[in-house]
């Protein structure tokens, strides 16, 4: 055992003489490139205090990077985290600059702008040379990663022989989506799990469903089952994740909609909101989450009732300890000098990558298109590296630190979806990198003090087309406002993307989520209508009525919105209160079904294939269903839905790819569901999941007798 250890420090040791020499050698290299940067007196010096100079200034350096730098990014935890990106650079120039001014020789010196040049190139060199260092050395390995995390969890005794489970959720990857790219390999990992890979990444294995691939062909025994699931009619990460996390999804009707009795705006991605929604599901369901028992919540719009939260939308808004904030996660991650300047590169490297790819997209007049300019770059950039870097090095300390549940949102592709489109190279260059995410996860795996089974599953897909205002010229809005025979503008305000990173970066800016044109608290006194999207799903809400209209108060206030809307082609269809029937969905040519009819005459909604009746009728059940609710058309040839936001992949209603999500579990669990039947809606993946916990010996999640049937 001693000599293992002294093995071990002696490998230690030598990487880090290794990582001082090749710094010494970098910080030479620019001392000889760059004019402002030196390391002799004007005099002139020989080559060996030369060399002297610059070991003992990459040594300093690299000394008051391991013991300032922690220092220096807790006393900056109160700053916003996308500003303390921007001071990565400057910082680590500051740190060498009292670098050089340590050397003995005191001939040192660099202009504050080269400082931080040399600053950044030293720190990825040093970097890259001790990540290729470990590559070998499971310890090494080990400790490396443990850094990336959360450093107060290392002290834990070991964790239990009982396995652990992660649930990484890729926002927006729909199941076409996901199996397009394991047959293109853009997922090698992917397609080993489902035992589709052989090499050149192909393979026979099915893997998919319930059933076991074969492993012939060359191609690996499968680990893992692919099971499609269906979304609810609100194919949004608002519901989807807080159905799955709290098991309750119950009058979410929306993104974004419209409460009378509190005359307030709900957004999903508004922390007051989430906050508000996760208390409601709480109470609904009697219990705290899927996670309550010694789990994690990381980059998640709810907590899902776990100990350990980071980056979690519903407590931006809360005063917690520092250590458990929204932000928190933050300092774990750049409180490494060489993780914050490799993110803050990457960062710019992925803003010039939009511009670029965005150029190239108006260059060619692609079609469809939306505007990817002003701050876009900068989202994209914060969801691709900034929040994804930071929410995979909080699950790799959760794996570490022997965490029983472990609830991780990436919403990399779904970000890059909405403006690029679901299909493209833009998107599929995304699922390649996350891919590499989960083959870095499945690593720790390996070094983590308890076996972890992991499982990969989305919320919702994404459906292709262009927007509603791009096909007709007009908005939503618009159209509704023609209805009620009120004035349209010439020029009617845009619908903006209401996407999840954007809210991510405004609570990692402290900014509130409030969306243009969106008034947070409408007056009840106006009569003008509030009309509001979420993807392709339209919401109309009267303010001034305290009560859910019905068709028949509609049509005396306004008798040609509801014919207006239900003829527009770009409207699939509209759903209704009725005093006559409860609810009608109405379509074109007069169609007006009854919603407790509607299994045997499904009318306009025949097109949007099994599921969509009982979907209409739940959320028709929903006391903050909107006085009208539409959903745009869906043609089933090409799979195209019109957006009523300004997004050329969009969610959020009925239709094409949007509403099938995929689940990819262990082998080691049972199947999501039996043979013949299907996982459909948020809630019955919560209950899923919930069942593999137990099968894990882990959290034991209260579980009513009526849900435990269900379960059966």
């Amino acid at each position: 055992m001693r000599g293992r250890r002294w093995r071990r420090v002696a490998s230690q040791v030598g990487r880090s003489i290794t990582v001082w020499a090749v710094s010494t050698v970098t910080m030479l290299v620019l001392a000889g490139i760059l004019p402002d940067f030196q390391l002799q007196s004007a005099d002139g010096d020989s080559a060996t205090r030369i060399a002297i100079t610059a070991a003992l200034g990459a040594g300093a350096f690299g000394l008051l990077s391991a013991l300032v730098w922690p220092l220096l990014v807790r006393l900056l935890l109160l700053v916003p985290a996308l500003v303390l990106g921007t001071l990565v650079f400057f910082l680590n120039g500051s740190l060498l600059i009292i670098a050089l001014r340590l050397v003995p020789s005191g001939d040192s010196e660099a202009a504050p702008e080269t400082a931080v040049i040399v600053a950044a190139v030293m720190s990825a060199v040093a970097s890259g040379t001790g990540a290729a260092l470990a590559v070998r050395d499971d310890d090494a390995y080990r400790r490396r990663l443990y850094r990336l995390a959360d450093r107060r969890r290392r002290a834990l005794p070991p964790g239990p022989s009982s396995p652990g489970t992660v649930f990484l959720q890729l926002d927006g990857v729909g199941h076409d989506v996901l199996l397009d790219a394991v047959g293109k390999d853009l997922m090698p990992t992917v397609a080993r799990w489902l035992g589709k890979s052989n090499g050149n990444g192909t393979g026979t294995g099915d893997g998919i469903g319930h059933g076991i691939g074969d492993g012939t062909g060359g191609s690996a025994r499968p680990t893992h089952r692919l099971t499609p699931w269906r979304t609810d009619w609100s194919s949004q990460t608002g519901a989807s994740q807080l159905g799955i996390l709290h098991g309750s999804n119950h009058d979410v009707p929306a993104f974004r909609w419209y409460e009378k009795a509190g005359r307030e705006v709900m957004v999903c991605n508004r922390p007051t909101s989430a906050a508000e929604l996760q208390r409601r599901a709480i109470d609904r369901t009697g219990d705290g989450g899927l996670l309550t028992a010694d789990g994690a919540s990381r980059g998640n719009l709810f907590s899902g009732g776990a100990d350990e939260q980071a980056l979690v939308l519903s407590i931006a808004t809360k005063r917690r300890p520092r250590e458990n904030r929204s932000r928190a996660g933050y300092f774990a991650y750049f409180s490494d000098p060489a993780n914050a300047v490799r993110t803050a590169l990457s960062f710019i490297a992925e803003v010039g990558r939009e511009i670029g790819q965005s150029t190239r997209a108006r260059a060619r007049k692609a079609r469809p298109r939306v505007s990817r300019g002003g701050l876009y770059p900068f989202v994209r950039a914060f969801a691709t590296v900034v929040e994804r870097d930071v929410v995979v090095a909080a699950v790799m300390g959760d794996m570490l630190a022997g965490r029983t549940s472990v609830y991780a949102d990436l919403v990399a592709y779904d970000e890059v979806a909405h403006h690029s489109g679901p299909f493209s190279h833009d998107a599929e260059k995304v699922l390649e990198r996350l891919d590499r995410a989960l083959a870095l996860i499945e690593n720790v795996a390996e070094h983590a003090p308890r076996p972890y089974r992991i499982v990969v599953l989305s919320d919702h897909g994404q459906s292709p087309g262009e927007t509603f205002r791009a096909r007709y010229g007009l908005g939503l809005g618009d159209l509704v406002r023609a209805g009620c025979g009120l004035p349209v503008p010439r020029k009617a305000q845009r619908t903006h993307s209401g996407a999840e990173a954007r809210a991510a970066v405004r609570a990692a800016l402290r900014i509130p989520v409030e969306e243009g044109g969106e008034r947070h608290r409408p007056s009840r006194r106006s009569s003008e209508p509030i009309v509001l999207a979420s993807g392709n799903l339209g919401l109309v809400s009267f303010p001034d009525v305290p009560h859910r209209m019905t068709k028949e108060e509609i049509d005396a206030r306004h008798p040609a919105l509801l014919t207006t809307l239900a003829n527009h082609p770009g409207v699939g269809f509209l759903l209704v209160r009725s005093e006559r029937h409860g609810g009608v969905v109405l379509g074109a040519y007069g169609a007006e079904i009854p919603v407790d009819r509607l299994d045997d005459d499904p009318g306009p909604l025949e097109v949007f294939g099994p599921g969509a009746a009982d979907a209409v009728r739940r959320t028709h059940s929903f006391p903050n269903a909107a006085d009208i609710m539409v959903n745009s058309a869906y043609d089933p040839a090409d799979g195209e839905v019109l957006a009523f936001e300004e997004q050329i992949g969009s969610h959020g209603g009925l239709g094409g790819a949007q509403g099938k999500a995929f689940l990819l579990s262990p082998l080691a669990f049972s199947a999501p569901a039996d043979d013949g039947e299907e996982v459909v809606g948020a809630e019955h993946v919560h209950r899923v999941l919930r069942r593999w916990l137990r099968e894990s010996d882990g959290p034991q999640v209260p579980v009513t007798r009526r849900e435990d049937q269900r379960a059966a």
